[in-house]
């Protein structure tokens, strides 16, 4: 009888930048963090890379072409929420299209933010994450009991 191998889900989260400001979007009716604001994102399908998961997220959800020489992965964290999970952080501050809400079922709201003056309703993981970012920080933990 062979091992039974400890599996974890996998998201790709995308920090669109212009200057200082990234793009937000309140999350709406997914029984997740409804009301709170997060980035583009989304679970790998598997089978495919890291950067491919985050065009396919910016086109499902934004409604743009983000190409793969304009994405930078800029951060992993290894998170303790309900589960444990791997989120990868990708930015991109060049893209074609006009940024839309093409999923209104999931999501009420795209704002554009300065980084320094984020909402108070943001999902705390992604403010961790933002913040790490702006500090270079490329790896940490989250949600795991100190």
């Amino acid at each position: 009888m062979g091992k039974k191998w400890f599996t974890m889900p996998v998201a790709v989260h995308l920090f669109l930048v212009k200057g200082t400001e990234i793009l937000l979007l309140r999350r709406y009716n997914t029984g997740y963090e409804d009301g709170n604001y997060s980035v583009p994102a989304g679970h790998m399908d598997g089978g495919e890379e890291v950067k491919h998961a985050a065009i396919r997220e910016a086109r499902e959800e934004c409604g743009i072409v983000v190409r793969e020489e304009d994405l930078q992965i800029v951060g992993v964290m290894h998170r303790h929420s309900s589960d444990e999970r791997i989120d990868f952080f990708l930015a991109a501050s060049s893209w074609s299209g006009e940024i839309v809400n093409t999923e209104p079922d999931k999501c009420d709201e795209l704002i554009w933010v300065d980084m320094q003056k984020l909402p108070a309703n943001m999902i705390p993981y992604i403010r961790q994450a933002i913040s790490n970012y702006q500090q270079g920080t490329w790896f940490d933990s989250f949600g795991w009991k100190k």
